[in-house]
């Protein structure tokens, strides 16, 4: 058989894994990364006579990697990235640190050696950036407080992977000095990247997108885009770094131009297949059967990675200032190995210093950690809640509440408390303004909390889901409340705690999806809006009145699908 229909055959295998998984996941209402997974693992070892080139698929799947992460360079400025540095850095190298610490501390109950202890706890140390990325991505909360600095360690962490990787030939003997030697090499290599994405950024980029977008020919300019991604992450590859530093740099370059919009619309459609790919080729390189023959080793690693690291992350995060709240989070989100973790582990395999038994309990203990990710950050917003109400736990978990009100007016009776200022938040706020009704805003993200107060907004910096920020944005007093905060969880938990304040307040909720509207609605919203579902109802209104459609006839149309959806 061919290579060629070889290939072929495979891609069909991974892409029909792929839908399956999706499919399932999303009748089951679980995240579509889980049925990825999942797929991966039943065809890598329960569907006989597949003979899957897995080296190839890998490579062909990390195109999803790059255009993940290609993708979110351009959605975080540099702004954006400069204000999380100090907890990316610190709160990063120290994170690395510990977990490393942490495994060496137990490697010899668990019967390792120092040696293996090192490289399992350098491999533990670095989380998965591109499934971090797409459940941020999912839940709408790349932007929140938390997601900013969970990002920054990530990027920590891929642009340790070098330094790891050559520290681990010091472990058979080879000598300090050519080790320092590669770790300064490293570090030059690193220093020329970022020049180039400077060049880049300040000279290549602005010259050559609009003569590219003159041509007027879409496929040129997606040509273009890809070609940047991938060449920023080749780059990258090439000089000893990470293909997703690579990869972010490139977004981050692109980030700047006028044609960053468009650069995203381009990229988003390929980056979902690619990225579908990648996580069905994580599954294809687990064994599950590795449980039954070294369960303790198995469920240790794994409790490490979920426990540990949660706490080993956590804890940095909220010494370098952050509120416990988002510290606990980060180190959620982080509570998994990746994709990185899998090449220092192999690099180990390689130099004899672990064996492929650990390696594959390494994996299996990797795909456990991915799995409980979605359900952990799920979850954290909840828990957190009823912590917090707990006496013994309320002081540790207590958040300082900044409330900038200008004057007592903004606060005194009869006005709207608008949770979250992004798209929609900031949309209300604006028309609230102009008609000059009084609102106070609460947000949890300082460089949001920045634009409110130049924009002399009043404004409660805080976690909405606790009863002292919503007393202090004046909710016992409030008119309205308005929750346009993206995820459902955390904005049914709003609902709840505002209703115990003031059991008569209306409340108008924002939803995801229409499972959700049942939900907000026991949670005690009055009403529950679905952006989404209006942005549709407006394209069916311009569409029929193009064709001719009476306007009585499209607002009762429009009135029906209201009804069917909002009344049901």
């Amino acid at each position: 058989m061919p290579d060629e229909q070889g290939l072929t055959l495979d891609l069909v295998v991974i892409i029909g894994a792929a839908m399956g998984g999706g499919i399932v996941a999303s009748y089951l209402r679980l995240p579509l990364i889980l049925g990825y997974l999942v797929a991966g693992v039943i065809v890598g070892n329960y569907v006989p006579g597949l003979d899957l080139d897995i080296e190839l698929l890998q490579g062909i799947s990390e195109l999803g990697v790059i255009l993940l992460l290609f993708g979110l360079g351009i959605y975080f400025s540099p702004a954006k990235l400069t204000a999380v540095r100090r907890v990316a850095v610190v709160g990063g190298l120290i994170q690395i640190v510990l977990t490393i610490a942490l495994v060496m501390a137990i490697g010899e109950p668990l019967g390792l050696e120092t040696k293996e202890a090192f490289v399992l706890g350098a491999a533990m140390a670095l989380s998965s950036t591109a499934v971090v990325v797409k459940l941020l991505d999912a839940r709408g909360e790349l932007g929140a407080v938390y997601g900013g600095a969970a990002i920054g360690i990530l990027l920590v962490q891929d642009l340790a992977v070098g330094p790891l990787l050559v520290s681990i030939p010091l472990l058979e003997g080879e000598g300090a000095s050519s080790v320092v030697a590669e770790l300064a090499l490293a570090v030059g290599k690193t220093l020329l990247l970022l020049g180039g994405a400077y060049l880049l950024g300040t000279r290549i980029v602005p010259w050559l997108f609009p003569r590219i977008a003159k041509t007027g020919s879409r496929e040129l300019f997606t040509l273009t885009v890809l070609g940047l991604a991938v060449g920023m992450a080749s780059g990258s590859f090439a000089l000893g770094l990470s293909l997703a530093f690579g990869a972010f740099l490139g977004g981050l370059v692109v980030s700047q131009s006028e044609f960053s919009h468009q650069t995203l619309a381009d990229v988003l459609p390929m980056r979902d297949v690619f990225a579908s790919i990648f996580f069905v080729s994580i599954g294809l390189l687990v064994d599950p059967s590795v449980v039954l023959e070294e369960p303790t080793l198995v469920l240790s690693i794994a409790a490490v990675l979920i426990v540990g690291k949660t706490i080993v992350t956590a804890g940095p995060v909220a010494l370098l200032g952050y509120p416990v709240r988002t510290a606990v989070l980060v180190g959620l989100a982080l509570s998994q190995a990746g994709e990185f973790s899998f090449i220092v582990a192999r690099v180990g395999v390689d130099e004899g210093i672990i064996s492929e038994d650990l390696n594959s309990a390494l994996l299996m203990a990797t795909l456990i950690s991915i799995l409980a990710t979605p359900f952990l950050l799920q979850a954290g917003p909840a828990v957190l809640s009823w912590a917090g109400a707990r006496p013994g736990l309320r002081r540790l978990l207590k958040e300082p509440v900044v409330a900038e009100l200008e004057d007592e007016s903004a606060t005194s009776s009869r006005h709207v408390v608008i949770c979250g200022f992004g798209r929609v938040g900031s949309e209300l706020v604006a028309a609230v303004r102009a008609r000059n009704f009084p609102c106070v805003v609460i947000e949890h993200d300082p460089y949001l909390i920045d634009k409110l107060r130049q924009q002399e907004v009043a404004r409660v910096y805080g976690d909405a889901t606790r009863l002292e920020v919503l007393e202090a944005a004046g909710l016992a007093k409030a008119r309205m409340l308005a929750v346009t905060l993206p995820d459902p969880g955390a904005a049914g938990l709003v609902v709840r705690s505002a209703k115990r304040l003031n059991p008569r307040i209306q409340v108008v909720v924002r939803g995801r999806a229409q499972e959700d509207h049942d939900e907000l609605l026991k949670a005690g919203a009055s009403e529950v809006i679905h952006p989404e579902f209006e942005a549709g109802l407006e394209f069916v209104r311009h569409t029929l009145r193009r064709f001719g459609t009476d306007r009585v006839q499209i607002e009762a149309f429009l009135s029906r699908r209201r009804r069917d959806l909002y009344q049901r």
